[in-house]
């Protein structure tokens, strides 16, 4: 049968069976529609660097991309000047319009002056009071954009209560930490620690309080005071009680929840709940079409139409591989089997990337993961930046150390600044069935195209 009509009966049984207008279409894990911003600034100019504001920004990004929000720049905004981040705070207040929740996440140096909080761009390099209000970015500038977006729900994260950088500089009005904010209606703000103190900026990669923090809101079935509570709870056991996060809060209509309960299998109905994964990961294969994800998809769904549909698709590729194969003109010593893998993303990885338009060839590049955790150096040839240098060079991070065949890893991709290239790319891409091989999509701002690595 060909793969076409494959397709096709595979969209009329699942309408038929499920009154679905169309079964492939995404559904939506969260019924709100979820708005965030997400910075992170570390390289500092004019004082000293900070060394986990940027992994923090990824962190944060990665776990709300995981529950739904629509991420302003489509990835965490890294290592902002005053206009970057003037423009990033512009298409936020844009983005937040019409919808349910509008969440912005703030890591970096933050200091306050007469009572006021500041969050600091990488360009300050204030010498009096006055120079503050010029290159800094007043908080009460970040709340303007969600007050009158018509959002139910606004929250604020600031992981920014660092020691002040320009302490010895002759600001007269400014203190330690951040000083305590009124709540707007309908918002909840979050501070790393207790107004007027200090936090910590972390010692394994990340804070304590944004660690914390996206380890709590991944959990489903807590409410929204719940999970800050959690947060402050994990954050005063990790640090020994030397820091307590600290929140302010209006009142707040309704119940919310980062995962609701029901957004789990529900234990009542775990058939309809596997229909709903089994379907997802279908879409998911049809995009990417390659041996590796259709066998990976028999192998997780042995059963059912999804299945045969598969294996008739796995059939069509294997014909097609069978088919490209020439005789060899004396016969080929036997094959030794590769060695297992243990699952894990660490090492040397090689692949290609394009896009979707087809204007440009394929770019070629090499990964390398650390042996453990998720962090990683990627190179590739200099297609895009300027020519001050011959390769362009990126720090990575990953959603998931553990690799599980079948299942989708998110690797978030930021360049260094060599080349004057400093963006952040995501990958989101489906792990092959012998762990050898991650194919999927990447996307920035409007770009778009297909990945594959190997190793």
């Amino acid at each position: 049968m060909p793969w076409a009509n494959v397709k096709v009966l595979t969209l009329i049984l699942l309408c038929a069976l499920l009154g679905l207008s169309n079964p492939f279409m995404a559904e939506p894990a969260f019924a709100e529609k979820r708005v965030a911003l997400v910075i992170g600034n570390s390289a500092y100019r004019n004082v000293a660097p900070l060394d986990n504001p940027r992994n923090d920004a990824r962190l944060m990004a990665i776990t709300l991309q995981g529950l739904g929000f629509q991420l302003v720049g489509n990835g965490p905004q890294i290592d902002l000047d005053k206009p970057a981040f003037d423009a990033a705070l512009s298409q936020f207040g844009n983005a937040v319009l019409g919808a349910d929740v509008a969440l912005f996440y703030y890591a970096g140096h933050g200091v306050q002056v007469s009572g006021k909080n500041f969050l600091v761009p990488i360009s300050a390099n204030p010498t009096k009071e006055a120079d503050v209000y010029l290159q800094m970015v007043d908080t009460t500038v970040v709340m303007s954009q969600m007050q009158d977006a018509g959002t139910k729900l606004n929250i604020v994260l600031l992981d920014a209560c660092r020691n002040n950088p320009f302490g010895g500089r002759g600001l007269r009005a400014t203190g330690g930490g951040l000083a305590q904010m009124q709540a707007p209606e309908g918002t909840l703000i979050s501070y790393a620690t207790q107004p007027g103190n200090v936090a910590q900026d972390g010692e394994h990669g990340n804070s304590p309080y944004t660690k914390a923090l996206a380890d709590t809101i991944r959990k489903p079935g807590l409410g929204l005071f719940e999970a800050f509570n959690e947060v402050g709870l994990e954050v005063k056991h990790t640090t020994g009680g030397a820091q307590q996060p600290w929140v302010s809060s209006s009142p707040i209509a309704g119940t919310f929840y980062f995962v609701n309960q029901s957004t789990v299998a529900a234990p009542d109905k775990p058939a309809a709940s596997t229909d709903d994964e089994s379907r997802k990961d279908f879409s998911l294969a049809q995009q990417l079409d390659t041996r590796e994800v259709w066998q990976a998809f028999v192998q997780k769904y042995p059963t059912g139409f999804l299945s045969s549909a598969a294996r008739a698709r796995l059939d069509e590729l294997n014909k097609k591989t069978v088919v490209l194969v020439q005789p060899a003109a004396t016969p080929a010593p036997p094959l030794t089997a590769p060695a297992p893998l243990d699952g894990s993303i660490s090492g040397l990885w090689k692949g290609s990337y394009s896009y979707s338009n087809g204007n440009q060839p394929p770019v070629n590049f090499t990964v390398s993961f650390a042996a453990s955790g998720c962090s990683g150096r990627s190179e590739e040839p200099n297609t895009f930046g300027n020519k001050s240098a011959p390769k362009l060079f990126a720090n990575l991070s990953c959603s998931d150390p553990a690799l599980v065949p079948g299942r989708l890893i998110t690797i978030n991709k930021t360049y260094d600044g060599t080349g004057g290239v400093s963006h952040s790319v995501i990958y989101s891409g489906t792990v092959s069935a012998d762990m050898r091989t991650i194919s999927g999509r990447w996307a920035v701002n409007n770009a778009r195209g297909n990945f594959t690595m190997s190793r």
